[in-house]
């Protein structure tokens, strides 16, 4: 494998580097040495994670040697309680590498990267119970109702004591060598169901001594989770892969909503406390409970709901706002202050271990059944935690109080009820970030494809990025056709702002110009629109009207279906995969020229997914996807922003909120054509329908990569004949022979070796067998 000296170190890179590879790993090494935080953007296809990998570990291995091999000690003591505290780890001499993406799945690939290359650090992944969890009840359980359940159970007092948790400290002891190759979710739980030992507390065990962590973001962005890591913080590598919607994560993992079924469900809980805690004294002189403590509880929370109630909102669209740090004010009238909320929160923690051991109360009587049940007291918990977070409210200025009033559901709603909902919103998401600084981490490196536009997103996450870098695609000018279309067939402007989209000639052209795609584009083509809204109303529109000025009663539906089979993207989550599942058993079919997939800018189709080669030939931007702005958030978040602006008036100028809102809009057009072109052979193109894209300021916000190719188009004919010689020149061009990744190639070799040593004995005994029938 080649060797490359990139500023001092070598890196051991399994293939050849193309030059925008060797920039990347040049930067993030740049980032290491000068423990500097680093905003990297490479298209997919670049082979961005690999490079990754290999360049910081490279970095790490010039430290010293990798800890393989070595489990030094064993921390999960059956003495323990599993909530008590356990010791950091001790193997502080290297910085530990925390690799983190947003889903497990993401995380996945990352680890099937890392098995590409030639680097073994001492390795391990850290997933959720739902995960990793073997036994066989609580893995039926979700939320905090399993963690619950779980917690039960490894409590060494409990009757079924859990038997996977006991097996982790005798598992980690005999082998030490667990993640010196590179293990998955997959294959903690294969080990756990093989050898016995609970996954989860495995791989929570062996994170104390490893190289590198693997986890998604939760794990280090959300206070609560980061606190159960052993981890020394001083000099840490922090990454954080596929990092486009990071500022949005961060945001909300500060920020909470109250409405009100939770405020009531929270009362009925505190008044199950009080009965419970009732019954035990007269039945078995109890006094580890006090009533009168749950009732205070109880009383608060009754008040909170009465306070809320009595909020003067003299506009249901525009709702009560206040500054942040008016949220203490509202509790100090319950005496909830910074004295009394931690004895409120201890309160709340007692409660919810009252209802625990009640729920679980049959278990006594020998049932089989684990219960496992979410409290919503733990949610009011959680919020007071927030609020008053390190026992200070400096953090509250960056915060928005907000009351609003929304429907009521279940039998209110019949009575023309309303209810309330309590927010606190967070609009600074450097917080989350700036608490690193505090651990004292060395780096912070933020890639993905689609970063742009990359200063309102260093701006926001209140960072300071010296090392920043938009790669260039390893694809040739021949593979992508990128071009704004203005104007429809019949020369109607394509604007999907408010003002426009709503009449019925702009989703007529619309219609029209899709039936020209789906005819000129081979096999599969995605089209998304700003919202879920907007496409519902023009497939409404195509089904139901024919061509404009023609007597042709064929639908423009029937005739994009004439030439691609259509799928939706469908508003619910758990309805996507099938959706998924639909889009590529239509590519296959053979009586059509391919499928259409109509999608949301932000959905599901546009993050993540791979429409490599076939299953996404060209993307079709329909417009800019602004956030709605009668929403109560998004318009907070843009007096927030404004106001934040007009205070740095000398030096720098933070971001405005019309800036803020502009260049959300492009990065998710952004997410959204980062679907096509995903390798270095494939080719594709990238339609930009709405006549805002032939602007300059809005293609300077465009990725970087994309920018030198885009054309604008006066004519709608001209799009047309360009795009149909691009695919017919793509097509007729001999394709360059795909090169095989490590794993294939060497297959490959061995395929072949085994197939040569078959031949080479077949021929030995044919000449063998010759030889004895001339001797005979």
């Amino acid at each position: 494998m080649p060797i490359y000296k990139i500023r001092g170190i070598d890196v051991d890179f399994p293939y050849e580097a193309y030059d925008c590879q060797i920039v990347y790993m040049e930067k993030v090494i740049e980032s290491l040495q000068n423990k500097c935080n680093a905003l990297l953007e490479s298209p997919t296809g670049t082979g961005k994670t690999l490079c990754l990998l290999c360049a910081t570990l490279a970095w790490r291995k010039s430290l010293g040697e990798f800890s393989r091999g070595r489990s030094e000690r064993s921390n999960i003591r059956g003495s323990q309680s599993i909530d008590e505290d356990l010791p950091q780890s001790q193997s502080s001499e290297f910085p530990k590498i925390i690799y983190t993406s947003r889903t497990h799945s993401q995380i996945k690939q990352v680890i099937q990267e890392l098995k590409c290359s030639n680097y073994r650090p001492k390795m391990v992944v850290l997933g959720s119970r739902e995960q990793l969890c073997i036994h066989e009840q609580v893995n039926l359980l979700r939320g905090k109702a399993q963690t619950n359940a779980c917690h039960a159970l490894c409590k060494k007092r409990t009757k079924r004591y859990c038997a996977h948790f006991s097996r982790v400290t005798e598992f980690v002891k005999k082998n030490p060598s667990i993640g010196d190759d590179p293990i998955d979710i997959e294959d903690l739980v294969n080990i756990g169901r093989s050898s016995g030992p609970c996954p989860y507390y495995l791989s929570r065990e062996l994170h104390k001594d490893v190289d590198i962590l693997f986890a998604p973001y939760n794990y280090l962005i959300d206070r609560a989770n980061r606190k159960t890591l052993k981890i020394d913080w001083s000099n840490c590598i922090l990454i954080f892969d596929e990092a486009h919607n990071l500022e949005g994560i961060c945001a909300d993992a500060a920020s909470f909503d109250l409405p009100a079924s939770l405020l009531t469900a929270c009362i009925a809980e505190a008044k199950k406390c009080i009965d419970l805690s009732v019954a035990r004294r007269e039945t078995s002189s109890d006094t580890s409970c006090n009533p009168d403590n749950f009732a205070i509880l109880r009383a608060l929370l009754l008040k909170l709901e009465k306070r809320i109630a009595e909020v003067p909102i003299e506009s249901k669209e525009l709702g009560f706002t206040k500054v942040g740090p008016y949220i203490y004010e509202l509790l100090s009238e319950l005496n909830i202050n910074q004295n009394t909320a931690n004895m409120l929160i201890g309160t709340i923690e007692k409660a919810c271990e009252l209802l625990e051991e009640d729920a679980n109360a049959s278990d006594s009587g020998g049932s089989k059944k684990t219960n496992g049940t979410f409290f919503r007291l733990q949610s009011m918990g959680d919020i007071l935690s927030l609020v008053f977070k390190d026992n200070c409210n400096a953090h509250a200025q960056y915060y928005r109080i907000h009351i609003q009033e929304v429907e009521a559901s279940g039998a209110d709603s019949f009575r023309g009820k309303t209810s309330r909902t309590l927010s606190w919103w967070c609009f600074n998401p450097g917080i989350a970030m700036e608490e690193f600084s505090k651990l004292g981490v060395g780096s912070i490196i933020l890639t993905s494809g689609t970063l742009s536009p990359m200063d309102s997103f260093a701006e926001e996450l209140k960072l300071k990025f010296p090392i920043r870098l938009e790669n260039p695609h390893v694809i040739s000018g021949n593979q992508i056709w990128a071009g704004v279309a203005p104007v429809g067939p019949s020369g109607y402007s394509f604007n999907s702002s408010y003002r426009s989209r709503g009449s019925v000639e702009y989703k007529l052209e619309l219609g029209n110009a899709i039936v020209n795609f789906a005819r000129i584009v081979p096999d599969g083509l995605l089209v998304f629109f700003p919202s879920y809204y907007l496409l519902e109303q023009c497939i409404s529109c195509w089904k139901t009207t024919g061509q404009k000025n023609s007597t042709n009663s064929t639908t423009i539906w029937e005739r994009i279906c004439k030439h691609k089979l259509p799928v939706v993207e469908p508003r619910q989550s758990s309805l996507f995969p099938l959706a998924i599942d639909d889009y590529m058993t239509k590519l296959k079919d053979t009586c059509s020229s391919g499928a259409v997939f109509f999608a949301v800018c932000r959905g599901k189709v546009s993050e993540g997914l791979d429409f490599a080669d076939h299953a996404g030939r060209a993307v079709v931007i329909t417009g800019l996807p602004f956030a709605t702005l009668t929403d109560a958030k998004v318009r907070l978040k843009r007096e927030y922003l404004d106001l934040q602006a007009q205070s740095q008036r000398t030096g720098n100028k933070g971001l405005t909120g019309e800036e803020w809102y502009s260049q959300q809009a492009s990065r998710a057009v952004n997410q959204a054509v980062g679907r096509v072109i995903r390798h270095r052979h494939d080719y594709g193109a990238i339609i930009f329908c709405d006549e805002r894209f032939t602007q300059a300021n809005r293609q300077s916000q465009i990725s970087l990569w994309i920018q030198p190719h885009v054309k604008c188009y006066s004519k709608f004919g001209d799009v047309v004949y360009t795009l149909t010689h691009f695919f017919r020149d793509a097509r007729t061009r001999d394709p360059p022979k795909p090169e095989l990744t490590r794993n294939e190639d060497q297959v490959s070799r061995i395929i072949f070796l085994r197939n040569t040593v078959l031949c080479m004995s077949i021929m030995c005994a044919l000449i063998v067998m010759l030889l004895a029938f001339k001797i005979a």
